[in-house]
């Protein structure tokens, strides 16, 4: 019955959302916008880890009343960290990854994370939003980011190739230069890890097969990804449907198979609906978005619904959708990263210069921004040269 949230003022609240209930808030510790919290398993929800903007990763020790004491850190990357993934047959130990391109591997009984790998393209860090581990092999997981690949590792064979297993792409996001503005927002596995749903900025939605190199791809339109990096999720016992947010502040569902439209909901009064999370075994979903509640939502209506309207918001998110891209600067990705950096680190200069003139210790371990090069790293080189063969599917 409990459901736990984070937001941008920092908190993070436990719900009885069966009551509508606030049973109590704690801080979380981190300095910068809750992006994720989850209650670790089979420990009687007594422990809840979090990520934020602000790179860290924190665990918080729970009673029936509160929080125990303060939240203790566990890991911080160089950049906002989005997501956290549990393992299926572990109550200690999770994922992680960051806007560094890291990926960590953190067990609560160990006083450091472990490193697995950077994600890199071309010799290029690749920033990420996402990672889900195989519920059926937790050792796989994957992950998505700002490029075009969905990438699958394998957490056991990182030192033997990069861990790479494979990486997907829809066939027309693989242009000329092999670049495309369009990035993943998000990738989750199927119930049984036999499938991958991946969101893509202001594109559209795409599911691979994960069970073999020579895939097809279903697609799922009418939403639209812009606004912020929003989430996409399976919903029923068995990965019927597809869901996911809208900038139009609705949530669209569609059957898996026939790749429709089979419902849609309006959301969230803000106008933008970030985060779906289904109930494990309940036909129960909770979303959030630009409002400041969590809304929770149940099929509870005794006929089928008529989808009025339905057509009309389509044509508007399409429409917004091309009026944006006709209005985007022609801006090379690389260049916009390379700004990126030089901006970053003119501020990482900036700060170190006025520490010293108030007699501070430069301390780098502070100063939350990217390594001005990349890292040495023995798994980078191995990760370039690993299974780079991407599977281009065709949209069925």
């Amino acid at each position: 019955m409990l459901l736990a949230s984070g937001a941008d003022d920092l908190n993070i609240i436990i719900w009885n959302w069966l009551d509508e209930k606030s049973l109590y808030s704690f801080n979380s510790g981190h300095s910068s916008n809750v992006f994720q919290c989850k209650f670790m398993p089979f420990l009687g929800d007594s422990h809840l880890v979090s990520c934020a903007r602000d790179g860290q990763v924190r665990v918080a020790e729970l009673s029936s009343s509160g929080l125990r004491g303060s939240t203790r850190k566990l890991a911080e990357h160089r950049g906002a960290a989005h997501k956290i993934s549990l393992k299926s047959d572990s109550s200690h130990c999770f994922y992680t990854c960051g806007e560094d391109a890291v990926i960590l591997h953190i067990d609560l009984r160990q006083d450091k994370p472990i490193k697995l790998c950077t994600t890199k393209e071309n010799n290029r860090r690749v920033e990420l939003y996402s990672i889900h581990a195989n519920p059926f092999n937790p050792d796989e997981f994957c992950v998505g980011g700002r490029d075009q690949y969905a990438r699958i590792y394998d957490a056991r064979k990182i030192s033997q190739n990069g861990g790479v297993l494979k990486k997907f792409c829809p066939e027309h996001m693989l242009s000329v230069d092999g670049r495309t503005k369009a990035n993943v927002t998000c990738a989750v596995y199927s119930h049984d890890g036999t499938e991958v749903i991946t969101s893509y900025n202001d594109e559209d939605i795409y599911l691979f097969e994960n069970r073999s190199t020579d895939c097809s791809v279903l697609r799922y339109t009418g939403h639209r990804n812009n606004a912020t990096v929003k989430g996409v999720n399976f919903y029923g016992l068995k990965s019927e449907f597809i869901i996911s947010g809208s900038d139009c502040g609705h949530v669209f569902v569609w059957d898996k198979h026939s790749q429709k439209v089979i419902n849609y909901f309006y959301a969230d009064d803000g106008g933008v609906v970030n985060v779906l999370e289904p109930h494990p075994h309940a036909p129960v979903l909770a979303t959030s978005g630009l409002d400041s509640d969590i809304k929770v939502w149940m099929p509870l209506a005794s006929e089928s619904t008529t989808l009025a309207g339905l057509e009309r918001l389509v044509r508007k998110n399409t429409k917004e959708r091309q009026m944006d891209r006709e209005e985007e600067p022609d801006v090379d990705s690389q260049m916009l990263w390379f700004l990126m950096q030089h901006l970053r680190r003119t501020a990482r200069a900036q700060m170190r210069e006025a520490a010293l003139g108030r007699g501070d210790d430069d301390d780098d371990d502070d100063v939350n921004v990217f390594s001005s090069s990349d890292d040495n790293d023995d798994n980078d080189d191995d990760e370039e040269s690993a299974l780079n063969s991407v599977n281009q599917c065709r949209p069925s």
